[in-house]
C-alpha cells in the first residue's frame, strides 16, 4: 500500500519558498519576510505555510485540461482544518477569492483562481477510520487509498470513478459518477456525513439529518458554498474477484437496448460502454461489463450473456482481481505519461443525453464522428437510471434512462487553433443536447454564461443562490466555476 505524504514532510519541503508573513492592503499584494515595507496586515497564525513562489503558482494557475491558466497570489498548504478556516476568515476581511484544489483534475479552470488563494488540499490525507460499513476521511485522499485501505478489511465504496487517483473532496464536489451508478448512485449519494468549511469561515457538520440544506448545497454544489474538508463514506462488502465483459456492436439502437436490459435487471456490478474505432475505418458500439465474485461464487457466463445481441464470436471476456479492476486505467495513464500527452489539451465533452432521443442524437454525431476530433481519446456511451441519483444539484434530463455521453478529447497536436476547434464542436453538441432535454457533467471544457448556469440548476436555481448567500455572502468561493458574478449576485433570484 502507499504511503500518503505527511504533512510535516511537505511542509518541511516548501520552508525554501517564498514564505507570506502579511498583506498589504493599500496594493492587495502579499507581504513576504522579503519585503521592505513596514506597514501592513500580519497573517493568522497557520499550521502550515501559504507561499508565493513562482513554480508554487504556475502549478496551481493550471490544471489537466491545461486551456485555462489563472495565476493566484498566493497558495497555502494546509497542516490543519483550521489553517483552512483562518484563511478564508482572513479572505473574507479583505475580499480575495478561494479556490480549493485537490489533484487538479479538471478541465476548464475550475481550481484555479485570478489573484486569490488556492487551498492545497493534497495534505489533508489522512484516512481516520474505517469500521464494517463506513470511512472518516479526510477530504485531500485519493480514492486508490481508501479502497486500499478498507480492502484489508474486505470493504469498498459502492462507486468508483473511472480514474481513482482523484481526491474525495474533488469528486464530491462534482458528483463522481461510474460504472456502479446504475446500482448505487452517484459517489455523492453514497455519503453519510461530512465536514465543510463555509465562505463564511465556519466549520460546520452536515448530513440529511443535521444542517441538510448545507449537505445538499455542497455535495455536487461545484465548491460555492463551502470547503469539503472531510468525509464519512459508505463501505459495503468487497468481492475478490471481477469477470469482465467486453461485448462488441455494429448497430446503435441493439447496443443500446442491450444496456438498458442489464441495467434493468442488474445483473452486473458494473456496466459502461464506448464508441469505438473500427480497423477499416467507422465506429462500432463496445458494452464493458463485469460481475464482481468471490472465489467460492464464480459467475455463470450463459446466464450473464443470455438475452443479450452482440456480435457473436467478437466477445472478451477476462477475470481480474477486484482491486486491478477499479484500477484499470493505472497503466494507461502511466503510458500517455511516459509519451508526453498526458499534459497536453484536454477539451472534454460530458453531456447527460435523454434516453428518448439518445439514438438519434447518437448517431448523427457518429456519422460525422473522426479519430481527429477525439484526439485518440475515448468516447463513451453508458445509460443511468436516474432514481438512483438523490442529490438536487446533480442535475439530469427527467427521464428514468438517461446516458453519459462523453468525449474525453486531447488536442492532438496541442495547438490553439485545435483547442478552439474542439472547444467550438463541443459548445454545439451541448447546445443540441440542451434543445433535447439535457444536461452537462460539470467536469468538462465548455464555456458557460452565468446564464447557462441559471439554466442548468433550474428549477433549484433559487435553492443554489439562497444557500449561496447564507453560506458564502461575500461570494469568495470557486469563482473558477463562473456560475456567480458579482453584479448577478447581488440581484434577487430569478
Amino acid at each position: 500500500m502507499r504511503n500518503p505524504t505527511s504533512r510535516r514532510t511537505v511542509l518541511q519541503g516548501i520552508l525554501a519558498s517564498t514564505l507570506v508573513t502579511g498583506f498589504d492592503v493599500a496594493n492587495s499584494s502579499w507581504v513576504t519576510s522579503a519585503s521592505a515595507i513596514s506597514r501592513f496586515e500580519s497573517l493568522p497564525r497557520l499550521d502550515g505555510v501559504l507561499y508565493t513562489d513562482d513554480k508554487g503558482l504556475a502549478a496551481a494557475a493550471n490544471d489537466f485540461g491545461n486551456i485555462v491558466h489563472r495565476k493566484p497570489i498566493a497558495v497555502l498548504k494546509p497542516g490543519s482544518i483550521q489553517d483552512i478556516i483562518s484563511i478564508i476568515q482572513f479572505a473574507r476581511t479583505y475580499n480575495i477569492n478561494i479556490a480549493a484544489r485537490g489533484q487538479g483534475h479538471s478541465t476548464d479552470g475550475q481550481p484555479q483562481v485570478d489573484a486569490g488563494v488556492v487551498i492545497d488540499m493534497t495534505v489533508l490525507n489522512k484516512i481516520h477510520y474505517v469500521s464494517a460499513d463506513r470511512a472518516i476521511v479526510e477530504a485531500g485522499v485519493v480514492w486508490s487509498q481508501l479502497l486500499q485501505k478498507t480492502l484489508e478489511q474486505g470493504l469498498t465504496p459502492p462507486v468508483f470513478t473511472d480514474y481513482i487517483e482523484l481526491s474525495i473532496g474533488g469528486t464530491l464536489t462534482v458528483g463522481g459518477i461510474g460504472g456502479a451508478t446504475h446500482r448505487y448512485g452517484l459517489q455523492v449519494d453514497n455519503i453519510w456525513e461530512l465536514q465543510v468549511v463555509t465562505g463564511e469561515g465556519e466549520l460546520e457538520t452536515c448530513s440529511q439529518f443535521q444542517n441538510r440544506d448545507l449537505f445538499e448545497a455542497v455535495l455536487a454544489g461545484l465548491g460555492q458554498c463551502g470547503i469539503i474538508v472531510q468525509a464519512t463514506i459508505k463501505l459495503i462488502k468487497a468481492a475478490t474477484n471481477a469477470r469482465v465483459f467486453l461485448l462488441f456492436y455494429d448497430d446503435l439502437a441493439t447496443f443500446t437496448r442491450d444496456q438498458r436490459l442489464v441495467i434493468s435487471d442488474e445483473r452486473f456490478n458494473f456496466v459502461e460502454g464506448q464508441i469505438v474505432p473500427k480497423d477499416n475505418g467507422g465506429w462500432r458500439y463496445m458494452l464493458e461489463a463485469a460481475s464482481f465474485y468471490t472465489d467460492t461464487a464464480t459467475p455463470n457466463n450463459d446466464t450473464l450473456l443470455a438475452g443479450l445481441n452482440y456480435i457473436r464470436g467478437t466477445e472478451q471476456i477476462q477475470d481480474k482481481t477486484y482491486f486491478d479492476f477499479i484500477n484499470r486505467l493505472a497503466q494507461i495513464v502511466t503510458f500517455l505519461k511516459s509519451i508526453g500527452t498526458w499534459s497536453y489539451p484536454h477539451p472534454w465533452l460530458n453531456l447527460f443525453v435523454p434516453g428518448s432521443v439518445v439514438e438519434s442524437f447518437i448517431g448523427e454525431v457518429v456519422s460525422t464522428l473522426t479519430q481527429a476530433d477525439t484526439g485518440q481519446g475515448p468516447v463513451l456511451l453508458y445509460p443511468i437510471k436516474t432514481n438512483r441519483l438523490q442529490l438536487p444539484l446533480f442535475r439530469v434530463p427527467r427521464e428514468e434512462i438517461v446516458f453519459l455521453f462523453s468525449i474525453l478529447r486531447t488536442a492532438t497536436p496541442p495547438e490553439d487553433a485545435v483547442v478552439k476547434r474542439m472547444l467550438a464542436d463541443n459548445r454545439r453538441l451541448f447546445e443540441q443536447n440542451r434543445d433535447n432535454g439535457g444536461y452537462k457533467y460539470s467536469v468538462d471544457a465548455l464555456s458557460f454564461s452565468p446564464k447557462d448556469w441559471q439554466q442548468h440548476f433550474h428549477p433549484v436555481w433559487r435553492k443554489l443562490v439562497s444557500a449561496k448567500r447564507r453560506y458564502d455572502p461575500n461570494n469568495l468561493l470557486a469563482p473558477g466555476q463562473g456560475i456567480f458574478t458579482s453584479i448577478m449576485y447581488q440581484e434577487k433570484s430569478a
